[in-house]
């Protein structure tokens, strides 16, 4: 029986090299867009919630390109923040008979904790975006 130090080697499809995870699983994970195995965070979203590498420890991408680059991530977590938002407010108005502008605010309190999370997936949503469209080699 053979043992691991650590974690076990990713299983091989040809025998020949490991298989890369797919995209979704990678991006939540929060692996490098190339290469899909480099982490992009230096840790944990609890212990520094946007402490990024500079490039990727394993394929050595690049992640902020340039300054500003991560605006578009805005967008991201925009979009990713709109239907729990409504569906908090629909609660929050429909179901537990709250007046109109009580609900915004509960949304408002009930979605806040979970705004550094998103902001980390967005950006990691975008890194992918702009890495298929302009892949930087």
């Amino acid at each position: 029986m053979l043992r691991y130090c650590g974690k076990p080697p990713l299983p091989t499809t040809d025998n020949r090299r490991p298989a890369t995870p797919g995209i979704p699983i990678s991006i939540l994970r929060q692996r490098c867009p190339r290469c899909r195995k480099g982490a992009i965070y230096r840790c944990s979203l609890f212990r520094g919630w946007l402490s990024m590498y500079e490039r990727c420890p394993v394929c050595g991408l690049k992640f902020e390109r340039e300054q500003g680059y991560f605006v578009g991530a805005m967008y991201i977590s925009y979009a990713l923040a709109i239907p729990p938002y409504l569906l908090l407010v629909t609660g929050f108005w429909r179901l537990a008979g709250w007046r109109y502008e009580w609900a915004l605010l509960g949304a408002v309190a009930a979605y806040l904790p979970f705004v550094p999370m998103a902001m980390r997936i967005s950006r990691v949503i975008w890194m992918y975006i702009d890495q298929a469209f302009d892949p930087e080699r």
